[in-house]
């Protein structure tokens, strides 16, 4: 191999060998930080221990090979090889595994969608074929309960497809960073003063002002997903507080914080994915649609901040997210 070919392997990102008659001679710095500084001299068929992929190496014209855990145990890489002689080949490896991650998680979601639309609609039409019955129809009391029942039914599809459309829109903007001037103190009185009418939401800042670089529509949408959890899943007529503070390190910490049961610590690590449940029956009885955590995590890594739950059984629930202060 050539010094200038030798010279615009080292140039690439891309993890890339010579193989001569089956052994690595060439491994640039990047395929050598993949598969380890010792693979040069070595059989490929040992370097990579992958039948498809060595098959595709040692053929005579190469070609395409998909290798799983080349890297990590998830990981998918494909493996491109191409005859340079009778006896030499380049192989070019190229990580999939974003591209496949985002893939199944697509098909997860439109799944989980899915299935969540499917249940309610076959309730509704369950119910309404009932009602079409004389016998049911035309009893007052049995068509009240049905149409109640129905009209809860049609709530729940209604609230997930605007759950549904909200993640969409955070998606489409979560590389834009927002630049109003947001105070967090007084969006969290207001947001707070639409949930008044029970009396159990409050509101304390060590502040009078907690001014950061937002998006209005948002934080207000992170602050009431997180009271509504308080209050369905909080001890009934229990407590809810809303806090702020604003911290010389230049952040500043809201939390919500609940007195009901609390989440089992089995379910804390997965309760912001989308469609997950601690307690599925409760949650669908309360009107959820599954994906309220997953649209505050969002929004919260476009504010550039952390999200975190922290639950005790028996002690209640507290949601924080903390969000970098407006540079004065």
């Amino acid at each position: 191999m050539t010094v200038e070919g030798v010279y615009l392997l080292e140039q690439l990102q891309t993890p890339a060998l010579v193989v001569s008659r089956g052994q690595v001679r060439f491994a640039n710095s990047a395929a050598q930080g993949l598969l380890g500084a010792h693979i040069i001299g070595q059989d490929v068929r040992i370097a990579i221990r992958d039948p498809k992929a060595v098959a595709a190496i040692l053929s005579d014209t190469g070609g395409l090979a998909q290798v799983t855990g080349l890297s990590t145990g998830g990981s998918v890489w494909e493996v491109d090889c191409r005859a340079l002689s009778p006896t030499d080949r380049l192989v070019s490896l190229y990580d999939l595994s974003e591209r496949v991650s985002v893939a199944k998680s697509h098909a997860d979601f439109v799944a989980n969608a899915s299935h969540e639309l499917r249940t309610p609609l076959a309730n509704v039409l369950g119910y309404v074929e009932t009602l079409l019955n004389p016998k049911a129809g035309g009893d007052e009391t049995v068509r009240n309960r049905f149409l109640g029942t129905i009209r809860h039914e049609a709530q729940r599809m209604q609230a997930l497809i605007g759950d549904l459309m909200s993640l969409s829109r955070i998606e489409a903007v979560k590389h834009e960073v927002p630049s109003d001037q947001i105070d967090l103190v007084a969006l969290a009185h207001e947001v707070v003063g639409e949930f008044r009418s029970g009396g159990q939401v409050s509101v304390t800042a060590n502040c009078t002002d907690a001014v950061i670089a937002g998006d209005r529509g948002q934080l207000s949408q992170v602050l009431r997903n997180l009271i509504d959890n308080a209050l369905k899943y909080g001890k009934p007529g229990g407590a809810v507080m809303v806090s702020v503070e604003a911290a010389s390190t230049g952040w500043v910490l809201v939390s919500v914080q609940d007195e009901g049961e609390g989440i089992p610590p089995e379910h804390l690590p997965r309760i912001t994915e989308r469609f997950y449940r601690a307690d599925t029956s409760r949650s669908r009885a309360a009107g959820g649609t599954g994906l309220g955590l997953s649209i505050v995590k969002h929004i919260v890594e476009r504010h550039r901040g952390r999200f975190d739950v922290e639950s005790r059984l028996g002690a209640g629930t507290t949601a924080s997210l903390m969000l970098p202060l407006k540079e004065v």
